[in-house]
Order: structure tokens, then sequence, then C-alpha cells
């Protein structure tokens, strides 16, 4: 006799090849998850290790940026130090020059001249003072340009003194203050 099956058969394959389908989309939802999963993972930390990165940089930037304020402001103090010890020097080496010219006025002036002020104003000197008559500053004048620590004598003005009665005269000159000597200005 023949047999002939009654079951459902193919319905039963039907659901048998259902439940396969479902449990295959089932593992690749998971494995898709776990692959997911995975990747944001790898991804938050490459992020973490950039962001610890870029913090040791900033860090790192920070600490340069204070070492260059740093040098700055030393940059800054040496050239005060060096402005400082310029000065010095050259207070050090003008030292004689003053006693140079203050020994050359001394041993210039004539006889009835009298000096009120001197001002040098770096190498330009302006005496006041008074003399007893035109002749004797033009003296001052003549050994002023033949010294050999001033030099370029201009009388600027020479006027009566009225305040003491004698005749005298106040007059007002201006010079220069040079090393002929040697050749150079000092």
């Amino acid at each position: 006799m023949a047999r002939i099956n009654l079951l459902p058969w193919r319905e039963e394959l039907r659901k048998e090849q259902q439940r396969q389908f479902l449990t295959i989309m089932g593992l690749s939802v998971i494995l898709m998850l776990l692959i997911l999963t995975a990747v944001h993972i790898q991804y938050a930390n490459m992020i973490d290790t950039q962001n610890q990165r870029n913090q040791f940089l900033r860090q790192q930037i920070a600490d340069v940026d204070a070492q260059i304020k740093e040098i700055v402001k030393l940059e800054k103090d040496k050239r005060s130090l060096q402005a400082r010890i310029s000065v010095i020097q050259q207070l050090q080496g003008n030292r004689p020059q003053i006693v140079h010219l203050f020994d050359e006025i001394a041993r210039i002036l004539p006889q009835g001249l009298y000096l009120k002020s001197i001002d040098q104003k770096g190498k330009s000197i302006t005496i006041v003072g008074y003399a007893q008559s035109n002749a004797r500053v033009s003296a001052f004048m003549r050994n002023i340009d033949a010294s050999d620590w001033l030099d370029k004598p201009v009388l600027d003005i020479i006027k009566q003194n009225s305040k003491n009665g004698n005749g005298s005269r106040e007059f007002t000159l201006h010079c220069l203050q040079v090393n002929k000597s040697t050749g150079n200005k000092s």
C-alpha cells in the first residue's frame, strides 16, 4: 500500500524554516550589537586616549608659556641691568674727564673773572660768570679755544651788572668739552 502522509509537513517545514530564520536573525542582531558595542568601546578608548594626549599637550603648552614669560622677564631685567652697567661704566670713564675739565677751567681762568655757574649737558657746557671788563671775557674765550679740554667758545650774552655797582659785566658763554690731545670728543 502506498503511504500517504497526511500530516501537515509543509506547515511544519515552514515553521522550522521560520524558527531557523528567527534564530539566525536573533543571532545576527546579537552579533551586530556585540560588534557595535566593540566598535563603540574602541572609539571611546581612542577618544579617551586623544583627550589624554590633548590634556598633556595643553599642560606642556602652559608650561612653555610660563617659561616664555619668565624668559621675557629675564631678558627685560637683563636689558635693564645692561643699561645700568653701561651708565656706570660711562660715569666711571667720565670721572677723570670732570677732574680735567675743572682743572682746565681753573688753569685758563684769567684774573678779574669769576664764575657763577657751570652747567654741562652731554658735551655742551654753559658758563655763567662776572668779569671786570669785556677784555677779560675775550681773554677767557681765547684761553678756551687754546685749551686741550674745551673748544668752540660762543658768547651768548654780556651785560652790565647793575646789582653791585662796581662796573662788572655778567656773561654767559657756551663751549664744547673735547680732548684735543687724543683727537676725540669726550
